[in-house]
């Protein structure tokens, strides 16, 4: 049997690990982030990737930090054929990545070399691509930046928001590593460099990133929601509170109100941004409340506010 480490941490990782055990490689271990905790109550949480690997009483290695510690001193002793990744988290020792004996490989979720780092699945979002993909690549010490594999586009569709591709991407990554991994022991893999002068980078979602900004268009607006769905959710200040937008839509209309206004309230609650465009709540989630759909909202607290009136702070 062909052997493995696999590292990686959210579900898009646990669709790939599941892949390979099905495929009958011998997954010699399962490196993760570590627990942590979550929500008011600071419930501990294990990753999906874990939960994955203790379903099929796979070891399970939970470093803190991979590099210096005792787990990697363990995990080189394997050697194992492939060194795999999906959406891991942290940088891998060069020295660990040489200890495949075939290669170590990522599963990237984004076209390579658009989208190196920690959130391209965000940013295809944010810039309102039409697609995204997967690349498998070779992992060398310098960021998303080894040799390209194997590479599949999707289609990225209106109602898409991070989950949804990232559910998409999951499978499509599966299919695609264990379609590739084969052609390294028949000898048919093929590389490709990355061209230096395409590379656009995706660095992780700051804080500052998740609010709404008056000086965005309804689409842009609509991107970001799109982009920050299910995690961590953006947000409008409203009334000088966070209101968080889970789900909107553009609307065909142009308005001559200045961005931030409330353009209606009945049946629909729209707000004016720039270039005269407007934007359609449809899911939100007020200060301390539940998300709910925007007709509870519009039928509660929605209904006191005027036509006209600015109600959005920049």
């Amino acid at each position: 049997m062909t052997s493995v480490i696999f590292l990686g941490t959210p579900n898009f990782g646990s669709v790939v690990l599941e892949g390979l055990v099905k495929d009958s490689y011998d997954v010699k271990a399962v490196v993760t982030q570590p627990d942590k905790k979550v929500g008011r109550k600071q419930v501990v949480h294990a990753s999906e990737v874990k939960q994955m690997a203790q379903k099929y009483d796979l070891p399970v290695y939970q470093p803190a930090k991979l590099s210096g510690s005792k787990e990697l001193d363990e995990l080189m002793e394997i050697k194992p054929d492939f060194i795999v990744t999906a959406a891991y988290g942290q940088f891998l020792p060069s020295k660990f990545l040489a200890s495949a004996k075939i290669a170590p490989v990522n599963v990237h979720g984004s076209l390579l070399p658009k989208y190196r780092g920690g959130a391209p699945i965000q940013y295809s979002l944010l810039n309102g691509d039409s697609e995204t993909g997967i690349t498998i690549m070779e992992m060398v010490k310098k960021m998303d930046a080894g040799d390209i594999f194997a590479q599949k586009a999707l289609k990225i569709e209106p109602e898409d928001n991070s989950g949804t591709l990232f559910e998409k991407l999951s499978i499509l990554g599966r299919d695609l590593l264990l379609e590739t991994l084969p052609k390294f022991l028949d000898n048919t893999v093929t590389r490709t460099s990355q061209d230096p002068d395409q590379v656009v980078f995706s660095p992780n979602i700051s804080k500052d990133q998740e609010q709404i900004k008056l000086t965005m268009t309804a689409s842009q607006a609509n991107n970001l929601i799109r982009a920050l769905n299910p995690d961590p959710g953006a947000y409008l200040m409203l009334d000088g509170k966070r209101f968080k937008v889970w789900k909107a839509r553009v609307a065909d209309e142009k308005t001559d109100l200045p961005a931030g206004s409330l353009v209606s309230n009945k049946k629909r609650f729209a707000i004016s941004f720039a270039d005269n465009s407007v934007l359609d709540l449809l899911e939100v989630q007020p200060m301390g409340r539940k998300r709910m759909d925007i007709k509870s909202y519009v039928n509660g607290q929605g209904s006191h506010f005027k036509v006209g009136e600015k109600i959005i702070d920049d």
